[in-house]
């Protein structure tokens, strides 16, 4: 019942921190872990009683779904390079660098441990990512491919800690078998998610409720996630694909309604499942500190080496790609600039994945205890206090030094573009409505008008401004037939706009932002 009363406490902070943090310029993220903190210092408070192997699949299913919803097939290919040169690259050069710094500064730690130390702080956590970067204002191509490096490193990490604790355990490693076992982990992976999203998009094709689609959409990815892990695939892959397939096939089966409760939904799960993951980081102070035991203050120097060698070879390697790729680039690629260099540099926060691997380490081994456990719990419990509460927290600050912020110009046009592409849909499909059919010319002239109106202006928030007195008194006047006209024309420009979440450049996040002004717009 304890632990049960922790659980619906983070819950009620996590709800209380979005407002607190409006106020205070704090991220919501970073006041829960301040939160969980305090109250694992607090005497009173029990101590956290979750099975590690349990927190990767609980917490992760649902946020990487959730995260991946904002995202298409599409945007990643377009952005596929940096992202694979981060999630693959970055994190395998991370990993091997503090493994090798961290046996030399602990000489009786072998290698393997220190690898399984270099895999766990080496990916930047997506949910802390997108918790601190997504409301800066920063250029849509950033956040895309911040969103995607936070998405896929843990597939590189998980591989590599998966390796290294095996070769710990065992005291056998193979290059060629892991080599192998990474290829393998991947298809499975992709296999597993690609049939569970196929299914799941037929499935929700004859279900009637939008509640249900929503609900088998909610099961999805931890079934994704569980299957893949017990046929020793990739799980977070398995996730990622799954949810980036059902993305792309919502567009041929999904209506108003399905979209509306779906993004009500995972915005509620969204919240809540991030606020209690960093509020169990917080907690999970006390766990460590008693692994670690009196030792601590011998372990400062060596931790600090290591956040260091994380911080700083993050920053080297971002330059040198800047650096390498200057005359390579694409107008969309990232970053441009030393300034851009440095605003991705320091969002590469460490969160709940890190935390999980770190408390997931066996206690024991073939020959005895695990080596360097001690060493590898308190090391990474320190990198993800020090990204989180020092990094989070000025990340804005560093935004604002380097004047880095979107070009809302391009923005707008993107905006205006798109909408006079959903009016010509509507407009187009009148026209061919009034030829088909005996339309009454009160009807169709009502219809036209209103259309070209709105596509004179472009602007969709022109088009959202209609008085509901007006349209309701309208739609009171005229026929059924003008219902059933007027909703053929409005799933016309529906399709219009799911078709842009398919074209290369076209942001997913604006799109959405489009479909929902859409689906709650009266009827013309």
């Amino acid at each position: 019942m304890e632990q049960l009363s922790l659980v619906f406490i983070l819950a009620f902070a996590t709800i209380l921190a979005q407002p607190v943090g409006r106020r205070t310029g704090l991220p919501p993220a970073v006041l829960m872990t301040v939160f969980g903190l305090v109250l694992a210092l607090l005497p009173f408070v029990p101590n956290v009683d979750i099975n590690p192997e349990l927190i990767l699949p609980l917490v992760l299913p649902p946020l990487l779904y959730a995260a991946a919803r904002r995202t298409s097939w599409q945007q990643f290919a377009a952005d596929a390079g940096p992202i694979l040169l981060r999630a693959v690259g970055l994190v395998v050069a991370t990993a091997v660098a503090v493994a090798v710094v961290f046996h030399l500064w602990y000489p009786a730690v072998p290698v393997a441990s220190a690898l399984v130390l270099g895999a766990v702080v080496a990916p930047p956590d997506p949910v802390a990512v997108s918790a601190m970067a997504g409301r800066l204002g920063l250029p849509r191509r950033l956040l895309s491919v911040l969103d995607g490096e936070g998405l896929f490193n843990d597939v590189t990490a998980v591989v590599i800690y998966d390796v290294a604790v095996q070769a710990v355990v065992t005291g056998r490693f193979s290059a060629w078998h892991t080599a192998l076992d990474f290829l393998l982990s991947a298809l499975v992976a992709i296999g597993v998610g690609l049939v569970l999203g196929w299914l799941g998009s037929r499935l929700m094709r004859r279900l009637d409720e939008a509640a249900w689609q929503v609900a088998l959409g909610l099961l999805l990815p931890f079934a994704a996630y569980a299957l893949a892990d017990a046929w020793h695939g990739s799980a977070v892959l398995a996730v990622l694909v799954c949810a980036l397939y059902l993305t792309d096939a919502a567009t041929d089966f999904s209506d108003a309604a399905y979209r509306i409760v779906g993004e009500s939904f995972w915005e509620v799960i969204d919240l809540l499942v991030t606020g209690l993951a960093f509020g169990l980081i917080g907690l999970e102070l006390t766990t460590v500190l008693a692994a670690t035991g009196p030792s601590w203050p011998r372990l400062l120097t060596g931790t600090a080496v290591v956040i260091a060698v994380v911080v700083l070879l993050r920053l080297g390697w971002l330059l040198l790609s800047m650096v390498l790729l200057q005359g390579t680039r694409r107008e969309a690629d990232e970053p441009h600039t030393w300034r851009e260099t440095v605003v991705t540099w320091w969002a590469g926060m460490r969160g709940v994945v890190t935390v999980a691997l770190a408390l997931a380490v066996p206690l024991t081994t073939e020959h005895g205890p695990f080596p360097g456990r001690t060493e590898i719990l308190f090391s990474a419990f320190a990198v993800v206090l020090f990204t989180l509460l020092l990094q989070g927290p000025t990340l804005p600050a560093v935004v604002r030094a380097t004047h880095v912020q979107a070009d809302t110009e391009i923005e707008r046009q993107l905006e205006r573009q798109l909408w006079t592409q959903i009016l010509r849909a509507e407009l187009t499909r009148l026209e061919e409505i009034a030829d088909s059919e005996d339309l009454p010319d009160e009807i169709y002239q009502r219809l036209r008008e209103n259309i070209e109106r709105r596509l004179s202006r472009a602007d969709p928030d022109a088009a959202d401004s209609t008085d509901p007195a007006k349209s309701f008194d309208r739609m009171m006047r005229f026929t059924g037939m003008f219902r059933k006209i007027s909703e053929d024309v409005l799933e016309a420009g529906r399709a219009e706009a799911l078709a842009a979440r398919r074209q290369p450049g076209m942001p997913p996040a604006l799109v959405d932002r489009m479909m929902r002004r859409l689906d709650l717009r009266p009827m013309l």
